[in-house]
């Protein structure tokens, strides 16, 4: 009986063992025949790989692409290799002359030609098209103004406005050299949507979110510490109510082309749709890009009963409920009526 036994299990091992090579040769196999280039690399892809994603997003959004054949092939060339975890973000040039292993190595080497700048929070275009002029992204201030108006960007994004002004998310980017100019902006855009989709709350309807954006952009500029964002932010939404001007310096300081040391009297007669001391209600646009506090702040203001605030020597400001205290603190911290 021993005898056979060990017959048997000899037989046994050997038909597991010839089970195991044949599904190993079938695997490489389909291996070798699904990681193939797709195409002849006559499409190429700007292909973005995101902060959080994992390898299902990447392979997802590569079969999107149409830059790999198997979804399920490169799963297992990933597992197989121990990739899965490397892939690194950024953005790459692929296209679809590549085989799934190039394309992973590319995605795993992160040695891309690229450009990183950073986008402050509260910069106006202007601002931000001066300083992608300074990385050599564009020519002149008025390409990145004229591309950031593009008609046909604005109605894929649903903006509502002759230009993205507030929807250029404050974010440090990487991108490729030589990077189309449009997909920049873009970027900047994408940017936006993906963080004030987390916002509770949040308008999904284009003019009231340009209506919040608009607001929270003044914020974002009023505002030098950020305990002060939803209390400036309440300021604003009990002007509006009451149907008082906002009569906010951010707004007369986006009429300059560079920010100035200080304002006059002058300064608030300017005729301008922007000019918040003679025309009530919000400006026809942003001000400037606002980052997510001031978002947040706008979205879900501090409630109080202040209709005026003014700044004091600390960068904080004194905030008042009437008008008259209102002049007080004036006289007190500006010296002037």
């Amino acid at each position: 009986m021993s005898k056979f036994l060990s017959l048997f299990a000899s037989k046994t091992g050997k038909v597991v063992l010839l089970a195991t090579g044949l599904l190993v040769a079938l695997l490489f196999t389909f291996l070798a025949t699904h990681l193939g280039a797709p195409g002849r690399g006559e499409k190429t892809v700007e292909f973005v790989v995101r902060s959080g994603w994992g390898a299902n997003a990447v392979i997802h959004h590569l079969a999107q692409e149409n830059l790999i054949k198997s979804r399920t092939a490169v799963a297992w060339y990933l597992r197989l290799t121990g990739k899965s975890g490397n892939l690194k973000k950024g953005i790459y040039t692929l296209n679809d002359g590549m085989s799934a292993p190039q394309i992973v190595d590319i995605l795993t080497s992160g040695k891309t030609k690229t450009v990183t700048f950073t986008i402050p929070e509260g910069y106006n275009n202007r601002q931000i098209g001066d300083l992608l002029v300074a990385k050599g992204l564009f020519s002149s201030r008025d390409e990145f103004l004229k591309t950031a108006s593009d008609p046909a960007l604005l109605t894929r994004n649903n903006i509502p406005a002759p230009t993205a002004e507030g929807y250029l998310f404050p974010e440090t980017y990487t991108i490729p050299v030589d990077y189309d100019k449009v997909k920049i902006v873009q970027a900047m855009i994408d940017e936006f949507r993906e963080r004030v989709a987390k916002l509770e709350g949040f308008p999904t309807d284009p003019l009231k979110r340009h209506e919040l954006v608009i607001l929270a952009s003044i914020v974002e500029r009023e505002a030098q510490l950020k305990e002060e964002r939803a209390l400036i932010a309440g300021v604003f939404h009990n002007r509006l109510a009451a149907n008082y001007p906002l009569e906010s310096c951010a707004t007369i300081q986006y009429l300059f082309d560079k920010p100035q040391k200080r304002l006059y009297f002058k300064d608030l007669e300017i005729d301008s749709p922007y000019n918040t001391y003679k025309h009530r209600g919000l400006p026809p646009g942003p001000i400037a890009n606002p980052g997510l506090p001031a978002i947040e702040a706008t979205l879900r203001p501090e409630k109080t009963n202040y209709k005026f605030f003014v700044v004091k020597g600390d960068g904080g400001h004194h905030f008042s409920q009437s008008y008259r205290e209102h002049l007080q603190m004036k006289q007190k911290y500006l010296g002037g009526p």
